[in-house]
């Protein structure tokens, strides 16, 4: 590290856990993130900020006025354009040494699978269980651990989905693929602007903790917020032995 990322970095080389050592894996760490909406914004913006060295960022939807309430990687003057680029605009001001790639794509199976093979972590910010099923099975595919996260209404969670582990489960798990559920968009249902920021700031912690493999992460544990009465409810979850993506 030079002495401008010493500085930048100061806070959080000062922690023991972390230290320069673990910066610098920071660094060298290659990020995909999926979705550049509510939780997208602010996971990619810590992600940026801690000094993830590069980052991939997917969608390929443009801004709307109506993004802005929650989306804070965007802004009004941006209306119109890709979120992606938007995206990529907000995190050059924030953090100009981040490799920022965006890319406007609605991604299939083949391309998930090449951009999760790419990836050190892979964090889940979409708002639909098709996609959400495509990429953990990319995941699970390529050994990558996975970083998921929902909002919707008052209501938010987040978990850790790591292949890496023999015993970990993957999202088809806890939810199975072939089970009929109802995708719930925000347009109709509506959704609390902090708790996109909670969830996704959440996503990103997690992601840091696992390139710089510290702590303990989210794996094997659901967490439910409750965001009317500010409640957190942590639930177990187990590895499924006839789970058919990650053969349980």
């Amino acid at each position: 590290m030079n002495d401008e990322q010493l500085l930048r970095y100061s806070r959080h080389i000062l922690l023991d856990e972390i230290g320069i050592e673990s910066q610098q894996k920071l660094l060298a760490a290659r990020v995909l993130v999926i979705g550049a909406g509510g939780l997208g914004s602010p996971a990619a913006l810590y992600l940026a900020s801690a000094g993830v060295g590069s980052l991939t960022i997917v969608d390929d939807d443009d801004v709307d006025l109506t993004n802005l309430q929650r989306q804070i990687a965007h802004t009004t003057a941006r209306v119109g354009q890709p979120k992606a680029l938007s995206a990529r605009e907000a995190i050059a001001a924030l953090n100009p040494d981040v490799q920022v790639t965006a890319l406007i794509e609605r991604v299939d199976d083949a391309r998930l699978a090449e951009l999760v093979a790419a990836s050190d972590v892979v964090l889940d910010c979409t708002d639909n269980f098709k996609t959400r099923h495509a990429v953990n099975r990319a995941c699970v595919a390529a050994r990558v651990p996975l970083v998921s996260g929902a909002v919707i209404r008052f209501d938010g969670q987040v978990s850790v989905f790591d292949p890496r582990s023999g015993a970990a489960p993957c999202y088809s798990c806890l939810f199975p693929q072939d089970q009929a559920f109802e995708d719930v968009a925000c347009s109709t249902m509506g959704v609390f602007a902090p708790l996109v920021g909670v969830v996704g700031a959440m996503q990103a912690a997690e992601a840091l903790k696992l390139v710089m493999g510290i702590g303990e992460s989210l794996a094997g544990r659901l967490l439910l917020l409750d965001g009317l009465r500010m409640e957190w409810t942590s639930i177990g979850v187990g590895r499924n032995d006839g789970c058919p993506v990650c053969g349980g």
